[in-house]
């Protein structure tokens, strides 16, 4: 059974499970990059807000042999435990007031999110875009946000350079950057020391490592690690959650950079979380980041 009649049957499937009182949507999900994905959203009458489950998941589970039945009942059974924690009123959402203090910033790549930017709040910044989401509290399945659209904009009467003076002031408050050498990062995850070599690299996000190449636009430590190392910095874009910092080298081929990057992005990063296939450098003499074109 192809993925199409899969969601068909188990919307049907769904809707026999949860009975009358709930209408089972099927709905399309445009992700970061243009990643299209396909969920299911059940409202229930008295009800005003819902996660939405997606449904590759299951249909791998499907392929692999699992019956439809048992993935409905796991479908059902993460929709009530989302539910215990997002069980609240959406109302406060309206006033900006209420959510002001809860607005972060994230970098995209702008022409691989043309679509999406049509309808969200965004900067341009080098060849990446500036967006804007709510982060909610942290729920037992962890954290959930709500990117932010131009229709929430026109109702609260704001504009992306407010929401981007927010969004600066919420993340060096509450999600500060974090400035390390790549051998310390990798231990303080792994508890896997490296070989120290010769070429210095650090590694840039911030301290939830989430969204963390964002921290390029408010970072206080490039300018200082370049006077340290009394060199401008080559900047690769790891990830939308990272960026690698190293001095930069005049004598060395960027395309060597490149292929790093393009070799990264296409073997370790999910298509999600690709930020970039290109280079970027902290100019001293300029005091800010610029794009690499040559």
């Amino acid at each position: 059974m192809d993925f199409n009649v899969f969601v068909e049957k188990m919307v049907k499937i769904l809707q026999q499970k949860m009975g009358e009182d709930y209408e089972i949507r099927v709905t399309e999900v445009t992700k970061n990059n243009d990643i299209r994905m396909t969920g299911v959203v059940m409202i229930k009458e008295t009800e005003n807000v819902s996660p939405t489950i997606y449904l590759e998941e299951p249909y791998r589970q499907y392929s692999e042999g699992t019956d439809l039945h048992v993935i409905a009942d796991r479908i059902v059974a993460l929709y009530e435990e989302r539910m215990e924690d997002i069980d609240f009123d959406m109302n406060f959402f309206r006033e900006f007031k209420s959510v002001k203090d809860r607005i972060f910033h994230k970098l995209v790549n702008y022409s691989r999110n043309e679509n999406l930017l049509k309808d969200v709040p965004h900067i341009k910044w080098c060849d990446l875009a500036v967006v804007f989401y709510y982060s909610m509290e942290e729920v037992k399945f962890g954290k959930a946000s709500i990117l932010i659209h131009n229709s929430h904009i026109d109702m609260w009467s704001q504009t992306a350079d407010t929401l981007y003076q927010t969004a600066q002031d919420n993340m060096r408050r509450n999600m500060p950057e974090l400035l390390v050498p790549l051998p310390e990062l990798i231990y303080g995850m792994s508890g896997v020391r490296m070989e120290e070599d010769d070429m210095k690299i650090y590694v840039l996000t911030n301290q939830e490592k989430m969204y963390g190449a964002s921290a390029m636009l408010y970072s206080d430590r490039i300018s200082k690690l370049a006077s340290s190392l009394d060199s401008d910095l080559l900047i690769l874009p790891s990830s939308v959650h990272e960026v690698m910092l190293l001095p930069d080298d005049p004598d060395r081929k960027y395309i060597f950079y490149r292929q790093m990057v393009k070799e990264v992005n296409i073997t370790q990063v999910e298509p999600e979380e690709i930020l970039s296939f290109n280079l970027y450098r902290y100019n001293r003499k300029k005091a800010g980041i610029e794009e690499i074109i040559a």
